[in-house]
């Protein structure tokens, strides 16, 4: 992550900025040069892999390079993190996945870059970037699929984070899961309990402390998920920055409800 005034001096020096705000919600207001980007656009939208990211690297590189992402440029990314779902933890995290090493969201999302001073347009014209030459190469360190997990369900040195809110982990399904509850062991941290009410990031030592409370130490490896990879992306990102070893589950809950039972269960709060 990076703060408002670091990411200003970040695009003085050429970064490229993506505004990740849902398309769902009309932005009168953007900021000078963002490009919009949808992480929907590079996931496979049907079941039983919904979530995952597209298949297909040169796809994945076309659409990359169609929005300006450029292999020794940095890559900022924003939302308003009062109302988004942790998308700009999802692109940060496809981008690193995908192999682009300086890819950054900002703390405080849309309003820390106003407050930096950034210049504001009235227009909802998409931005025309110059075309990229950023090279798919994918990292296998920030993924995880469903067969490793259930490979290593009850494995001492593995923590499973549920990211989603306590109704989901308890058993409700309200985004479309087939079966409802959460995955064996795993310890529910709902991920905007780490933002206060301006949409900050808490401060670090306060969420090493309730890591530490909850038993999850630099030392153990930690694997995120939710529903469809989007909020367990933006936790991973954060586990990262303050030195963990995280992955994440992108095919999540769709994919893991609509598997057999028997082979890989759910839990539900009485």
């Amino acid at each position: 992550m990076v703060s408002g005034e670091q990411a200003k001096i970040l695009l003085k020096q050429g970064a490229t900025l993506l505004d990740a705000r849902s398309l769902k919600i009309l932005h009168w207001e953007r900021l000078k040069d963002a490009t919009f980007i949808s992480w929907q656009d590079f996931s496979r939208p049907n079941p039983p892999d919904r979530g995952k990211l597209l298949s297909d690297d040169q796809v994945l590189t076309q659409k990359l390079q169609a929005i300006g992402i450029f292999s020794h440029k940095p890559v900022i990314v924003y939302i308003d993190p009062k109302t988004g779902w942790g998308e700009e933890g999802r692109i940060v995290w496809m981008l690193r996945s995908l192999g682009h090493s300086q890819a950054v969201w900002v703390d405080g999302g849309y309003a820390a870059l106003v407050k930096a001073g950034l210049t504001l347009e009235n227009s909802l014209k998409p931005t025309q970037p110059p075309k990229g030459d950023f090279q798919v190469k994918r990292r296998p360190d920030w993924e995880i699929n469903r067969s490793e997990i259930k490979n290593h369900l009850n494995h001492q040195n593995l923590v499973i984070i549920d990211s989603r809110e306590p109704r989901e982990y308890a058993g409700e399904t309200p985004y479309g899961e087939q079966r409802g509850g959460h995955i064996p062991e795993a310890i529910h941290l709902y991920y905007k309990d780490w933002l206060d009410e301006n949409g900050m990031l808490l401060p670090r030592q306060v969420i090493l402390d309730q890591l530490a409370e909850k038993g999850i130490t630099p030392e153990k490896e930690i694997v995120s998920y939710c529903t469809g990879g989007v909020r367990s992306a933006w936790l991973t990102s954060v586990l990262v920055d303050l030195g963990f070893s995280a992955k994440n589950y992108p095919g999540s809950m769709w994919e893991w409800s609509a598997s057999p039972p028997e082979d890989y269960p759910l839990l539900k709060l009485n």
